[in-house]
């Protein structure tokens, strides 16, 4: 039996952003879909980046946090709470990952494999051969269609 190829096993339906998204619309996109990341795409529809939980939480960790509750908190809550309103207005594409790995539509499994661990990634963006974002594949799809191969022997 033929390998299987990432177009096998990829979801067809992406789930995008546009770089100009905010992260407080970037955090409602992915807690709405149970997802942990996501392409982002510019206005051709073409992927620029990519962007996960791992890129907000990081960036989120440079806000100041009040470190005691003494009177001093009053005063450090409301730098905090303006620090998270100014947070959450950012642009999505100040905390993208530019450097996007990617598979083809007609690349082996084996393949998307060995790209997502060396790599430490979870998902890969998967391009047709006119560059085209048509799918993504995550380790969960890979894990689903370990178990479909092993149902069918």
């Amino acid at each position: 039996m033929a390998e299987l190829l990432a177009k096998d096993i990829m979801t067809k339906k992406v789930i995008t952003i546009s770089k100009d998204a905010t992260l407080a619309e970037l955090a409602k996109l992915l807690i709405k879909n149970k997802i942990s990341g996501v392409p982002i795409v510019d206005k051709r529809e073409e992927l620029v980046g990519i962007v996960t939980e791992a890129d907000l939480i990081i960036k989120e960790s440079n806000l100041p946090f009040p470190l005691s509750f003494s009177f001093a908190f009053l005063e450090s809550y409301e730098s905090y709470t303006k620090s998270t309103k100014e947070y959450l207005e950012t642009r999505v594409e100040e905390v993208m990952s530019t450097n996007v790995k990617t598979a083809r539509e007609d690349m082996p499994i084996s393949k998307v494999v060995n790209i997502m661990i060396n790599n430490n990634i979870n998902r890969l963006p998967v391009l047709n051969n006119d560059g085209k974002l048509t799918g993504i594949i995550t380790r969960a799809d890979i894990i689903k269609s370990i178990i479909k191969k092993s149902e069918k022997k």
